[in-house]
């Protein structure tokens, strides 16, 4: 059944909320000012604005007047927590910093750092990931006068991508707890989510002749290539066959001149019979294979090519071409 005869008002707040979201200017920076700093009283406000309320007809009724005095009493405390909370809040500034990729399936952590340049500190402030399709986790701290602090939030993506950052928010109750003043916050930020890596995939392909080359070096049923020699000074701890060293007890390291010989593609085509996101899958888990073991390793993609290469850029490179696939 439809969601909005289910719960019309849920739903009409839903489209609301999503449609005030819109509104807002996308920015990794944002000074809070009076325009986009809001306030409403809190449950307890509203308790203590109806015990105001009753204290001051009894009052009125009974002709008491320490009754009025602390009514007003109450009432002038209430006011000036309403212009403390919302100062706690207002003047400072927030900055996204670059968010990393990630893994699908894996929490992007996002990093927020708050600017106080007031000459005060700023008490219990918290933020948190504005997400419907998230629960609401927030993380407290206080910002030190003209210094600045680090808030981490998180929120999980559902798929592979490129994704745009959520709305974030910013809330203080201090110092009394009767009145809530928040901002809402549409960082302009975009967070790359790779596939999520098959968790047990098959040995490496073997490798293919290059072109022009000699024979082709055989490749192992663990994925690992033929070709060893004995261990010299000097030689990548990456190159050192560790499973062929425990068993002759002496080190040998692979033979990179042989390798030359060869060239390991990881191919969309050689990845399996199961569907497109399983492909990517077992992709991203044979580029962090072939990156752990150190090896020249290309990439074919439906209408894309990546070269062999090796490192940590050409990994990342790889992986962006799986996840925007």
């Amino acid at each position: 059944m439809n969601t909005a005869v289910l719960n019309p008002v849920g739903y009409a707040r839903s489209r609301f909320r999503q449609w005030w979201q819109s509104r807002l200017p996308l920015s990794d920076t944002i000074a809070l000012t009076q325009r986009n700093v809001y306030i409403l009283p809190t449950r307890p406000g509203f308790m203590l604005g109806a015990t105001m309320l009753l204290l001051l007809i009894a009052s009125i009724n009974y002709q008491l007047n320490l009754g009025y005095l602390l009514t007003f009493l109450l009432a002038g405390s209430a006011v000036v927590g309403m212009h403390v909370c919302h100062a706690t809040l207002r003047g400072m500034t927030m900055n996204l910093m670059a968010p990393e990729a990630q893994f699908a399936g894996t929490s992007a952590t996002l990093t927020a750092v708050l600017t106080n340049e007031r000459a005060s500190i700023r008490y219990g402030i918290g933020m948190a990931v504005l997400d419907a399709t998230h629960e609401d986790r927030w993380i407290w701290t206080d910002v030190p006068a003209q210094g600045m602090c680090t808030v981490h939030v998180a929120f999980k993506p559902e798929r592979r991508g490129l994704h745009r950052v959520p709305p974030l928010t910013a809330e203080t109750r201090f110092p009394l707890g009767t009145f809530r003043v928040w901002t809402v916050w549409r960082p302009a930020a975009q967070v790359l989510v790779y596939p999520a890596p098959e968790n047990f995939p098959p040995p490496l392909p073997p490798g293919e002749p290059r072109a022009g080359g000699a024979a082709a070096t055989r490749v192992n049923s663990t994925g690992e290539f033929d070709g060893v020699r004995a261990y010299r000074r000097g030689d990548p701890l990456k190159l050192v066959v560790w499973k062929k060293a425990a068993k002759a007890d002496e080190l040998v390291s692979r033979d990179t001149q042989q390798a030359q010989r060869y060239e390991l593609w990881l191919d969309f085509s050689q990845a399996g019979s199961s569907g497109t996101e399983h492909k990517l899958s077992r992709l991203a888990a044979w580029v962090l294979q072939a990156d752990r073991l150190g090896l020249d390793y290309g990439l074919r993609l439906p209408g894309q090519e990546i070269k062999p290469a090796t490192g940590e850029a050409h990994k990342r490179r790889c992986l962006e071409a799986l996840a925007v696939c």
